[in-house]
């Protein structure tokens, strides 16, 4: 799988409707919509190694892109292998495990009282790989006594990945929250927890899964709605297309929508449209199905680009972010 050394910088840029881009400040929200100060977020300072495409091979690669950097609060059940061992090399045997945005305390995982596993998907990673510092959490906490929290096990050498675990041809099926609720019981919750539980809850953004086309989501962030598409296609074909739609004036999702740019995490491009306030989740489904019929014939198209549609593709290129 291919690597690449990356700097994560201290400043980072996001969109807005007039094209501007402006410099975001390390104590300022980050611009992937977690809610967290940029410096705790994607503006941490470190040098790793970074894999380019994480989790790459499971079907639902795009949605655990979209739940890992831009889904304030979901849930995901995930099916274990049948091959699947724990840190200590036992069988995992028949477990439950869902994948979770964030946990309380922001725990990596924990092992409830019944035995069922939550993994925290939102985690700094010490790797520079997602898809393996989630594997040795998983791995220790299939050896974990129940009603304990997880901690990151120390980086080990040939660490498995998620892939190791996880049966990956299972397609995710996503839920996603209004605020934390999934963590626990409330009447079994503790001051701490529950204080916890408030303060995620104040950046847990309406977001809103669509039902008509795979991993896109509608967020209303303050006096702004958008829609962030993780889409399966490598960047340059993807910047091709994309660019022939908006030299024809198709890139859009209907009035008053405008396709802003796109982030870039984990090896997969997340197209960014602005919407009207008040446009809702349910006026996007329509749109987001027919610009992909839009998208999947600009995709076949393998014709030169013409001056407008290059001179498309060079505007959608600087509008890029790169999240991870």
């Amino acid at each position: 799988m291919a690597k690449k050394k990356v700097r994560v910088e201290s400043a980072a840029t996001t969109l807005t409707t007039d094209g501007v881009v402006p410099v975001v400040g390390m104590r300022e929200p980050c611009p992937c919509g977690s809610g967290r100060r940029y410096k705790a977020c994607h503006g941490k300072v470190d040098e790793v190694i970074e894999t380019t495409r994480p989790f790459e091979g499971f079907a639902s690669e795009c949605d655990l892109v979209a739940l890992r950097e831009l889904v304030p609060s979901a849930t995901a059940p995930l099916t274990l292998r049948p091959d699947a061992v724990s840190a200590s090399g036992k069988p995992a045997g028949a477990r439950a495990i869902t994948l979770a945005t964030v946990l309380p305390m922001a725990y990596p995982a924990i092992v409830r009282m019944d035995g069922e596993i939550l993994l925290g998907l939102q985690v700094n990673t010490s790797s520079g790989n997602a898809s393996r510092d989630l594997a040795r959490v998983l791995a220790a906490a299939l050896d974990t006594e129940p009603g304990t929290p997880v901690d990151v096990p120390r980086e080990a050498a040939n660490s498995i990945r998620l892939q190791d675990l996880i049966d990956g041809s299972v397609p995710l099926d996503v839920t996603v929250h209004s605020g934390f609720d999934f963590w626990s019981d409330v009447k079994d919750m503790d001051e701490e927890t529950r204080a916890s539980l408030d303060r995620a809850s104040e950046y847990a953004h309406p977001t809103v899964r669509l039902n008509s086309v795979e991993a896109a989501y509608w967020c209303q962030m303050g006096e702004k709605e958008h829609l962030r598409w993780a889409m399966p296609v490598d960047e340059e074909i993807l910047l091709n297309a994309v660019a022939r739609l908006d030299a024809a004036s198709q890139s859009s999702l209907g009035e008053g929508t405008k396709l802003v740019g796109m982030f870039r995490a984990h090896g997969i491009v997340v197209p960014v449209w602005d919407l009207p306030l008040g446009f809702g989740a349910s006026a996007c489904e329509a749109p987001a199905a027919e610009f992909l019929s839009r998208l999947n014939v600009a995709l076949a198209d393998s014709t030169p680009l013409t001056d407008a549609q290059r001179r498309a593709r060079s505007l959608l290129t600087t509008r890029q972010v790169t999240l991870r």
